[in-house]
């Protein structure tokens, strides 16, 4: 997936930039994260979200996720299928 081309995508154009930056960050800064330092830093990004009050509505989800799958390669689909399914199971 081309880093910052899902963000230009007319799906998210009414997102505001600065969600779209803070999920840009938590895709880089994740990227090299052993499953061990995957919950510490998903709880420090939470609190960095909440600190600088950036929450996610569930229309504004689901555009990010269908600009995300258009980009995403067969691998990285699968991924966030797995992370859909397991949001929908909450």
């Amino acid at each position: 997936m081309n880093q910052n081309e899902w963000m230009n995508d007319p799906l998210v154009a009414e997102i505001d930039q600065s969600k779209l930056q803070f999920l840009q960050m938590l895709v880089f800064e994740s990227k090299n994260l052993t499953k061990e330092q995957m919950l510490p830093f998903l709880l420090s990004v939470a609190q960095k979200g909440k600190n600088s009050n950036i929450s996610f509505d569930d229309r504004e989800i689901e555009l990010i996720v269908a600009a995300l799958r258009k980009y995403a390669s067969p691998e990285e689909a699968d991924k966030i299928n797995k992370v859909m399914a397991m949001k929908k199971k909450r």
